[in-house]
Order: C-alpha cells, then sequence, then structure tokens
C-alpha cells in the first residue's frame, strides 16, 4: 500500500505561496517568509497553534515575482503540496522574515479559495491518499515496468556517488525501504532540476505519468555523472569526493563549472613551469616549490590565496639570471660622454677607467660613486649618459623625503598591503639583473619611527655585501653585485658618515662663465627652440646675449635659471612668430601655400607686417624681455669706506662672495654681530678681536692707548641677514675688516680672501676653493688671497681663470693685510716666519 494513504490532511488548509522553490511530498525545503500575507500566517497559525493539525498548511507555487504580491493575491496553482512546519525561525536582518523547514506530505487540489486575507484559506481534495500500488501486482501492467526501471536507475545513480559519504550511505537504505510511488518525489527533489521541472513531476496526479515525468530527469543526471567520471580519470589529483558530491547535484547548492576548475588547474601549472624556468638560483628555488606546494593546497577563498599567488608571480618575474652585455668601446664611450656633457672632465675619466677595466676583467663588482655637487651641474644626466655608454638599463630612484626603511628593504609579507622595497620593485621594472640605478638626493634621506632609509642603504651600497641582499618581502638572497649604483647629492655634510664611507666620492663643481656659454649655445638653445616650435632661422641668440644673460639674470652654479631664461626668451618670440602668422592668413586666405607672395602682399598692405627672420636678441631686446638685470656688480660702490672686506663662501649653489661690514661708536668695549651668523663665525669674530687688540702697536692701531678698542664699540655686520651664514672660513676677512676701520684705510676693491685664523695669527686651509674661485672670477675681481696648504687646490681651476686673477698664498695674517691694502699694511716689527704645528 501507499505510504501516504494514512495521512488525513484538514479539508480546510491555510495557502502559503512560495515563489523560490516547489515542495514535493516525501521531501524537506527551507522556506523564506517575508510577505505580508505569508508573516500573518506564521503569526496566526504556526507560532499560536497548538495541535499537529495547525501545523499542517498548504505550499502552493507561484512563479510570479514576490514584490506584485503585496495588494493583490495572484492566481493560485490549482496543485500544491500539504506540509508539516518542523521548524520555524525569526530575523530582523537585513528586514523581518521567517525561515521554515517544511516537510511535504501529500498533495491536494485547491476546490475554492474561502477568503484572501489576512492570510488566503481555502477547501482543498486530498490526492495521494487514492492511489494504491502493488509491487509484482499483473493488473499493474506498464506502471511495475515503469517503476522497476526508475528503482533500477536510482541504485545505478547512487552507485555511482562516493558510499563513504554518510547522506549517500543513507540514500542507499531509503532506496530499498521507500515504497515505490514515492521514489519519483523523493529523487526529484535531491537531483539537480530547475523549478519548472519540479513544478511537472507535481503536476502529475497520475503515479504512471509521474514516473514518465521523474525517469528522463534520472536519466539525465546519471549521464552527467559518467561525464565526470570519465574527466576523473584525466584528472587522478583531485579530490572524488568533493567533486562527486559538488558535479554530481546530489544536493542543491552552488554550481561549479568545470571549466573553472580546469583554468585554475592550469594556471597553477603554467606558474610551476614558470618558477622551474626563471633559473633562480637554490635557495630561491626551494622558497617558491614550498610556496606553489601550498598555493595548490589552499582553497581560491582564502585571503592568504592572493598574497601567495602575487609572491610567486613577482619571485618569477624579478631577472635572476637576465642581464644586458656590456658595450665595451672605449673610444666610442669618450665620444659619446663628450657629445652628451661639455666640461665635468673628472666625472667622465671616471667611467672610463671603469669600462676599460671591465674590458680586461669581466668579473668587477659595480662600484658605488657618489657625485656631489650644487644643483643643476648635471648629476642626474650624467647617470643617464652612463647608462647610453655601457649599453644598460637605466632606473632612478627618488629618495627626497623617503623616511621609512621598508622604502628600501620592502615590507614583510606578514602585513596587510605589504611590497617589495624600491631596489627589487627596481629591478623588476629594468628587467636585468645589471641595471644602472641613479639614487638620485641620498642626502635628503629622513629619520622617523619606522626607522632609518640611510641604514637600510648601508648593505644595498656596500660591494662586499650586496652580493646577498635580502629584502624583507621575498626574504631570499639577491644578488645585487653586478648593478652599478650611482648616488646624486648637493652636500657631503648630511650624508650618515657610514653610509658615505661605501661610496666613491666624485666633487662635481659648478661651471665657469665660459662653460655655461658652451653649455647653453651647445645643448640648451637647441633643446628649448625645439620645445617651443621654433627654428634657428627664426630666433638666435649671440655669445654676447648668452654672456649677459648669465652675468645680470642668473647667480648660480648649475644652469637650470640659464635654462629657464633662454626658454622665457623663446616664449615671447614665439609669441612674435605667430603674430607674423596671423597677419599672414587674414590678408591672403585663399593662397596659404604660396608663402613667398602672400608674405610681399603682407608687406604690401596696411597691416603690420611679420618681423623680420631671424629675430635676434641683443641687450635692448634682453632688457624687454627679462626686465632690468637681476644682480649688478657692486663691488667698487661698497669698497669706498674704511671697514669693509670682500669674503668668499661656499654654498650648495656654488660659490659666493661675501661682504664684511664693520663699524665703531663710543660705548664699553662691547662687540656686537648681525647677519644670522652660527656658532662657527661667532667664535672666528672673537679671534678676530683678539688678535687685533693683542697685536694694536705693532700694526700702528692702538692711537696711543694699549687698547684700541677702550671706550669703543664695534659692530660686525653680515648683509643678506636672513640668510643664515656659518662655517670656518671668514677669519681673514673679519681680521682684514676690523683692521681698514682701525687703522682708516681702504681695502683694495678687487681683492676678496678666504682662510680660517688662529690666535697667534696663522692661516689655516679651508675647502671649497674652486668653488670660490670661480664665485670671484664672476664678480670680475682681480685679486684672491687663500691660504698656502690650499695652493694645491688650484690645479682643478681652469688655466684661462687661474692667468686672470692673481693668486696670494698666505701663511700668517701679516702676509694678508699686505695683500689686502695698497702698499702693503706697515708694521713696527718683522715678524719671523712661523712654522705651523698643526
Amino acid at each position: 500500500m501507499s505510504s501516504n494513504s494514512g495521512i488525513q490532511i484538514p479539508s480546510r488548509l491555510p495557502l502559503l505561496c512560495t515563489h523560490d522553490g516547489v515542495l514535493l511530498p516525501g521531501s524537506t525545503m527551507r522556506i523564506s517568509v517575508d510577505t505580508a500575507r505569508n508573516m500573518q500566517l506564521v503569526k496566526s497559525r504556526l507560532l499560536k497553534g497548538t495541535s499537529l493539525k495547525s501545523t499542517i498548511i498548504g505550499i502552493v507555487p507561484n512563479t510570479r515575482d514576490p514584490e506584485h504580491d503585496s495588494d493583490e493575491l495572484p492566481s493560485l496553482h490549482s496543485i500544491g503540496t500539504a506540509g508539516l512546519a518542523v521548524q520555524v525561525v525569526g530575523s530582523n536582518w537585513p528586514k523581518p522574515h521567517y525561515t521554515l523547514l517544511i516537510t511535504g506530505l501529500c498533495r491536494f487540489r485547491v476546490t475554492q479559495l474561502l477568503r484572501e486575507r489576512p492570510f488566503p484559506m481555502a477547501e482543498v481534495e486530498q490526492l495521494d491518499k487514492l492511489e494504491q500500488y502493488t509491487e509484482g501486482d499483473p493488473a499493474v501492467g506498464e506502471l511495475g515496468e515503469l517503476a522497476q526501471r526508475f528503482h533500477q536507475a536510482a541504485v545505478q545513480l547512487v552507485g555511482m556517488l562516493d558510499m563513504s559519504v554518510p547522506v549517500v550511505a543513507k540514500l542507499r537504505r531509503l532506496l530499498d525501504s521507500l515504497p515505490r510511488e514515492t521514489l519519483p518525489d523523493v529523487l526529484a527533489s535531491m537531483i539537480r532540476t530547475s523549478n519548472k521541472e519540479k513544478l511537472q513531476v507535481l503536476d502529475a496526479i497520475d503515479l504512471e505519468e509521474r514516473f514518465k515525468k521523474a525517469l528522463p530527469l534520472l536519466t539525465r543526471q546519471i549521464e552527467g555523472l559518467k561525464l565526470l567520471q570519465k574527466t576523473r580519470k584525466l584528472r587522478p589529483d583531485d579530490d572524488k569526493r568533493v567533486l562527486a558530491i559538488r558535479k554530481g547535484g546530489v544536493f542543491p547548492g552552488r554550481q561549479f563549472s568545470l571549466d573553472e576548475e580546469d583554468e585554475d588547474g592550469d594556471d597553477n601549472v603554467l606558474l610551476e613551469k614558470k618558477v622551474k624556468g626563471a633559473a633562480m638560483p637554490e635557495a630561491a628555488l626551494r622558497v617558491c616549490l614550498k610556496e606553489l606546494r601550498r598555493l595548490k593546497k589552499m582553497p581560491q577563498s582564502m585571503p592568504e590565496y592572493a598574497l601567495t599567488r602575487n609572491y610567486l608571480e613577482m619571485m618569477v618575474e624579478l631577472p635572476w639570471s637576465k642581464s644586458t652585455t656590456d658595450c665595451l668601446d672605449i673610444r666610442a664611450a669618450r665620444v659619446l660622454l663628450d657629445n652628451d656633457h661639455y666640461a665635468m672632465e673628472k666625472l667622465k675619466r671616471r667611467v672610463l677607467e671603469y669600462l676599460a677595466v671591465r674590458q680586461l676583467k669581466n668579473t668587477l663588482k659595480g662600484p658605488i660613486l657618489c657625485f656631489v655637487g650644487p644643483p643643476g651641474v648635471g648629476k642626474t644626466s650624467v647617470g643617464r649618459s652612463i647608462a647610453r655608454t655601457l649599453g644598460r638599463e637605466f632606473h632612478r630612484i627618488a629618495l627626497g623625503g623617503v623616511c621609512d626603511q621598508s622604502d628600501i628593504r620592502g615590507h614583510r609579507r606578514t602585513y596587510v598591503g605589504s611590497m617589495p622595497g624600491r631596489i627589487i620593485n627596481g629591478l623588476k621594472t629594468a628587467g636585468v639583473n645589471n641595471p644602472v640605478f641613479l639614487l638620485d638626493e641620498v642626502d635628503k634621506l629622513g629619520k622617523s619611527l619606522q626607522g632609518d632609509p640611510a641604514a637600510a642603504l648601508l648593505e644595498v651600497l656596500d660591494p662586499e655585501q650586496n652580493h646577498s641582499f635580502t629584502d624583507h618581502y621575498l626574504n631570499v638572497p639577491f644578488d645585487l653585485s653586478q648593478v652599478l649604483f650611482i648616488a646624486t647629492a648637493n652636500t657631503m655634510a648630511t650624508i650618515p658618515p657610514a653610509l658615505l664611507d661605501r661610496m666613491e666620492v666624485l666633487q662635481v663643481p659648478g661651471y665657469i662663465q665660459e662653460e655655461k656659454v658652451e653649455i647653453a649655445h651647445r645643448h640648451l638653445i637647441p633643446h628649448q627652440l625645439e620645445q617651443h616650435g621654433l627654428t634657428p632661422q627664426q630666433l638666435q641668440i649671440p655669445q654676447d646675449t648668452t654672456h649677459e644673460i648669465i652675468s645680470k639674470y642668473t647667480r648660480e652654479a648649475g644652469v637650470r635659471s640659464l635654462e629657464r631664461k633662454i626658454g622665457a626668451i623663446c616664449r615671447a618670440v614665439a609669441v612674435k612668430v605667430a603674430e607674423g602668422h596671423k597677419v599672414s592668413r587674414a590678408e591672403s586666405p585663399t593662397e596659404q601655400l604660396a608663402d613667398q607672395n602672400t608674405e610681399n602682399k603682407v608687406e604690401d598692405s596696411e597691416i603690420a607686417a611679420p618681423p623680420e627672420m631671424p629675430i635676434v636678441i641683443d641687450h635692448i631686446a634682453l632688457k624687454d624681455i627679462l626686465g632690468p638685470p637681476l644682480f649688478e656688480m657692486e663691488v667698487s660702490e661698497r669698497l669706498t669706506l674704511p671697514g669693509v672686506a670682500i669674503g668668499l663662501a661656499w654654498t650648495p649653489m656654488g660659490g659666493e662672495i661675501m661682504f664684511v661690514e664693520a663699524s665703531r661708536m663710543e660705548g664699553e668695549g662691547q662687540l656686537t654681530l648681525t647677519g644670522q651668523l652660527g656658532d662657527v663665525m661667532k667664535e672666528s669674530a672673537h679671534l678676530a678681536i683678539s688678535w687685533l687688540r693683542s697685536n694694536a702697536k705693532t700694526y700702528f692701531l692702538s692711537n696711543g692707548s694699549a687698547d684700541p678698542l677702550e671706550g669703543t664699540d664695534i659692530h660686525l655686520h653680515f648683509p643678506a641677514g636672513a640668510v643664515t651664514k656659518d662655517g670656518p672660513s671668514a677669519g681673514v676677512t673679519i681680521v682684514t675688516c676690523l683692521a681698514s676701520l682701525l687703522s682708516g684705510r681702504l681695502v683694495r676693491s678687487d681683492v676678496a680672501m678666504t682662510g680660517e685664523i688662529t690666535l697667534r695669527g696663522l692661516v689655516l686651509p679651508v675647502g671649497g676653493i674652486k668653488d670660490k674661485v670661480l664665485a670671484a672670477h664672476r664678480a670680475n675681481l682681480k685679486r684672491v688671497i687663500i691660504p698656502k696648504r690650499n695652493e694645491k687646490d688650484l690645479e682643478e681651476i681652469p688655466a684661462h681663470v687661474r692667468t686672470d686673477l692673481d693668486f696670494v698664498f698666505a701663511s700668517t695674517l701679516d702676509e694678508v693685510l699686505n695683500a689686502a691694502f695698497d702698499g702693503g699694511f706697515p708694521s713696527a716689527v718683522s715678524h719671523p716666519q712661523v712654522v705651523s704645528k698643526l
């Protein structure tokens, strides 16, 4: 007999309209309830009812959009399933709703709708209770044959699944215990079918028709599993149990595409081939293979999957063994460097030395060069030219403002958003393991709570250590010994000593005026003409004009301001050229191709003619474009009174001349210093006062009293008070200035000096001699007083500059004073030569 023959449902049932599934008798389904009628049904019947009959409700499929169910009851499906509410769960998120667990009991037909509100109530007729089927009864005929075929197909389906899964084993037992007439409903609810197909099974009231509707669905599922088993033979490494459940469709759930699985597997296989073909060192290969094994066992939904995959792709992309071949042609390299850069002999000589040694010995480690010089002298562009000369890839790393050591060494992979440092990223970008790395502005590295990046650079820039540089992200050594590192800096003062010790420092001095003129006409003017769309036939800048721009409109060690001034001239000329073209088009729009005829017509017309080409920039045009001169040579005007002297100072921008002024007044012998002086210059001023007071009688400065400052206050001032000044090279200038003030004699207007002093009157050597001498030459001074021990530094100064200047090498202040004043500086005692023991 039928298992449902004993079930008796009430003749009146509340109806629950579902839109997300079809409930079949003998199966269990979760139904979400959120519409007003269904919510009222749950509250009134299921939550308040106490008897078993009150928990039996009618489940009627609704194929319409649930949003349309709010006001009007849809046309009800005539066949439904009586269900027993096993569980009711309520929730307020994301909106109030109930979740019901319903077990299907039997079919029913709606005979009459009794009411619609607050929930539908209908009179129903039970259908399944009338069906009876006895196995082996010859009267059943075709129905028995259908039931037997269906049972065999169900057994075959379950046999194709993994019996170690508890649900599959339970289903196999159910096949033998359940009556045959219940099998179509039970299996149709379990195999993968659409709602439309389940609705067809539900509508099949006749048992024979039900078997006919459900059997093709079962056969389709068996064919799907057979196809899966063929695939399993090709892919023996996959987990059979997981695939059987995912692919077999025994339980409804997320559908996994076989193509996606294959694609993921192919990606991992491809990644493994890349890892093995990357020619990594043994240590790096071991780490990558270990991570690859972890990746294969990891589900894609894990956050660590993406991190591990990114790490492996980074390792694959690094140039472990890929390098470029150096172009070791010394003569061609010399020509290329000379064409790219004028002057800079020391730098070019050092690069050619590296090339020559590299040609003789291929295993040479890349040197670490540090170009130190003022801005705008071409340090960065020299690095780029070196890469072109060698035929290597070039990569620039800007270090200005970097204050985190992770920028150099990378982040550990335990952090969110971790990435390699700039060194490893630069190698990935360059694509080879022997590029030219330019570490720009290495003197402007900062320090913060995140560590000291200058300390992190120690391993990178040490030739004895960087063959095994370890980035925190990679966590395996990488060989940087073939990389040619070039650092640039404006000053060595802010570079940590330990970092400076690892680099070979090459000083890049500022340019003299003649070099700037050559650079302007070789490189700057052609470049600016091209940038502004002009040609040499439209604009010409003579050398005299360039001299005037350099001397009166720029005061710098490099050529950046010079290039900007040339750009301003090009823009002004571009306006004139564009206006000339506009006039030509307005006069003869139909003859634009006949340039010569158009020019003649414009000249004959009353409209202003275009400017004659080329436009030559003279000093009048220069003043119109750039305005009045910014810098005037005011040396002679400044030295018209006693108590003024010219010193020489070094700045990161190059050498500068510096005036020192002193005045005296009645007072108590106090010294006042102004002009934003540092501690060292204040000490130099006190030293100068002490030496002059102790030698006042010797140089006739006392005016009859023992102390020249008795009843007198001295005010010492360094003009440009907003600029901070410090350094140990102003001692001789202060002494000369005070000696002029106390003696009433004028210092020669064409003399500049530099040097430090001691209490004994010795002149000590100072730095920056070349920049200081070039500054004096720019100011059209004729005599330069420098310490005798700095005589060797004059070798770096161009020969024509040395011939233009008269150098005085002083070892004592007596020699300085004699050279600074016309006719010498008389003294009562002739001082013997004192040999310094310093």
